[in-house]
């Protein structure tokens, strides 16, 4: 097994044992720590991908600006102090496991199609190399797309 391979097995099942925290946790502000963990994993990833700009948007963006803001709404609402809901509806459960089973399906059936590996072109040093950089993102938006990214700022 290479490097790689370990350090991406190791990464998703601290991905996966955090998503799976957030959800079964019974505090809003644990899960709400357990989705920062989440996203912080998530942008190793993109770290080990050769992603370093979308590493540090997810970081920034995400792990930080929003999550401070639902750390705030959910202190602010006194989340922690309201009670639970009694029941749920009989019927939410069993469609949760179908379409779990489906998103599962439909996963399973894009990578068989797809392949199992990247394609050769994918691989080339030229692509490695360009992909994700932030000097390549800077030279795409002040040129290929200068005119969205002025609306964007417009609006």
């Amino acid at each position: 097994m290479t490097l790689e391979l370990i350090l991406f097995l190791i990464l998703s099942v601290i991905a996966v044992v955090s998503a799976l925290a957030m959800l079964i946790s019974s505090s809003a502000v644990y899960s709400a720590l357990f989705l920062i963990m989440n996203l912080a994993v998530v942008s190793v990833f993109y770290l080990v991908l050769n992603a370093p700009f979308i590493a540090m948007v997810q970081v920034t963006g995400y792990a930080g600006a929003i999550m401070v803001l639902f750390m705030f709404v959910i202190m602010l609402l006194g989340a922690e102090k309201l009670g639970r809901a009694k029941q749920a509806t009989p019927w939410q459960q069993p469609l949760a496991v179908i379409l779990g089973l489906a998103l599962l399906g439909v996963a399973g059936y894009a990578l068989v199609a797809q392949g199992l590996g990247p394609s050769p072109d994918a691989l080339s040093p030229e692509t490695i190399k360009a992909f994700g950089s932030p000097l390549e993102i800077g030279k795409l938006l002040f040129t290929t797309y200068l005119f969205p990214f002025e609306v964007t700022s417009v609006l």
